[in-house]
């Protein structure tokens, strides 16, 4: 297997079992060995008070594109720590696009970045996501 099947495989098996990031309309548009990109596009029940993308549906997005690329190894993964910077609003309508990549990968512990941006390139935020590998693999290798 490949490290891009093995990628896709786990990014399947994962997807099947993940019922908030398609509740929050995301799409996985992109994935391969310690990176993924997902999009969504904001929709009126994701806007906040002021009319904006809430700051807790960027981060989901960010959240969950770094989820697809430190599971890629079909090692069980979790969110150590993350933190966000927002940059500029999402709006309704918007593409969003989350764009995840492995900056470190040691032992049991990963660093990974993930940009947000809107479809014309404008960034919204900038996510860096912790990981730390757990027992278990999302599907059985032969």
């Amino acid at each position: 297997m490949t490290p891009k099947e093995r990628a896709e495989k786990a990014a399947a098996a994962m997807w099947a079992g993940d019922n908030a990031s398609k509740w929050a309309g995301m799409a996985i548009t992109h994935i391969d060995e310690g990176t993924a990109t997902l999009e969504m596009i904001v929709e009126a029940h994701h806007c906040n008070g002021h009319g904006i993308c809430h700051g807790g549906v960027s981060f989901m997005l960010a959240d969950s594109a770094f989820a697809f690329a430190c599971n890629s190894r079909n090692q069980s993964t979790v969110a150590q720590h993350n933190v966000i910077s927002f940059i500029a609003p999402g709006r309704r309508g918007d593409r969003l696009i989350a764009n995840a990549t492995e900056l470190s990968l040691t032992g049991r512990s990963g660093i990974y970045d993930v940009t947000v941006t809107n479809q014309d390139g404008q960034r919204i935020a900038e996510f860096r996501g912790f990981s730390r590998a757990i027992n278990g693999n999302l599907f059985d290798e032969e």
